[in-house]
């Protein structure tokens, strides 16, 4: 049976992870001077690629971590040196390679929206948890399934809906929250090298 209490906690657990708000202002730097129609195809994009990477980890996670002999801990502290890179960018105020044309020369609805600022380290390990948790019951891998795909219909809501913020606050203020959303995502990577170090240690 469908067991609700277990679908309560995956989905507020990977809300929280995920944080559809938080998602906003780093939307709003990596689709700067974009088109609203590139925003919006970028939106559902990302939410889908994010989905597919939760999914398969879900699936195939601890048979590849196990395989690759790969600690839980190795990969927080490799997300975390990521999110920092990409944090430097932000920063620096450069979201993303242009070309001679000026628009991106890479798709970063796939990186590094997709992955790894949705689906990242965090996102991953607890999905595996989860995954780990509902093994063997049909309830809460059905539950689980639900939960992942809630928090992804709610992470695209989010970002299709930010294109309206652009009226509001103008290019400018997109250049704001781009170096706000950089120093943010900085203390945010280092948070997760500094749980994985820990995780180590203890």
């Amino acid at each position: 049976m469908f067991d609700l209490q277990f679908f309560v906690g995956a989905f507020v657990t990977m809300f929280v992870i995920m944080d559809p708000p938080g998602v906003i202002p780093l939307f709003l730097a990596y689709t700067n001077g974009r088109t609203l129609a590139e925003r919006k195809r970028i939106a559902w994009q990302a939410a889908v690629t994010a989905f597919c990477l939760i999914v398969v980890f879900a699936v195939f996670g601890q048979a590849i971590l196990g395989y690759l002999h790969v600690e839980v801990a190795a990969m927080q502290i490799s997300g975390g040196l990521l999110l920092l890179l990409v944090a430097l960018e932000l920063l620096r105020g450069q979201t993303a390679p242009k070309t001679d044309e000026g628009m991106s020369s890479v798709n970063v609805a796939l990186v590094p929206l997709g992955t790894p600022l949705l689906a990242g380290p965090g996102a991953i390990v607890a999905t595996i948890v989860f995954a780990q948790q509902a093994e063997g019951h049909t309830g809460n891998i059905f539950a689980l399934g639900l939960a992942i795909a809630a928090v992804h219909l709610v992470l695209w809501v989010f970002m299709r809906f930010s294109v309206s913020i652009i009226r509001v606050i103008k290019e400018n203020g997109v250049e704001l929250i781009t170096r706000i959303a950089g120093l943010l995502l900085a203390a945010l990577a280092v948070q997760l090298i500094i749980n994985a170090v820990r995780a180590l240690v203890s």
